[in-house]
């Protein structure tokens, strides 16, 4: 199977994770990382990205967005940071993942079915 992204793309992602993990095991915190407290930290670093939107219009979100782009990118960071750990504590390739979701959203979600609507897959 052929992968839609780059070989560059998997070794910074690669690398990225090795870095990850080096600054997990030189803290000694594997010993904290079970898959309940891996994911519980995940969904809260997603928390704190929805927090910069909470009671926000749609003029105060872009407005915001321009303000507090490096603390959102921080947020993100910190989601990405778990989604590699995940992956390689579970020895899931979350690349090769992301591209067979994308596949079945394909799938789920023609075109000429599902252009410009929001409408779940079960329903068009």
């Amino acid at each position: 199977m052929k992968k839609a992204y780059s070989f560059e793309m998997d070794q910074n992602i690669e690398k990225l994770v090795e870095r990850i993990i080096a600054f997990r095991n030189v803290r000694d915190w594997k010993q904290f990382h079970n898959p309940k407290d891996v994911a519980l930290s995940l969904v809260l670093e997603a928390g704190e990205v929805m927090e910069h939107f909470q009671w926000k219009n749609k003029e105060e979100m872009e407005e915001h967005i321009v303000e507090a782009r490096v603390e959102i990118g921080e947020e993100l960071a910190d989601v990405l940071y778990w989604v590699l750990l995940m992956g390689h504590d579970f020895n899931i390739d979350v690349l090769a993942a992301l591209e067979d979701k994308i596949k079945k959203n394909e799938a789920k979600y023609p075109v000429e079915k599902a252009k410009g609507r929001h409408t779940k897959y079960t329903k068009l």
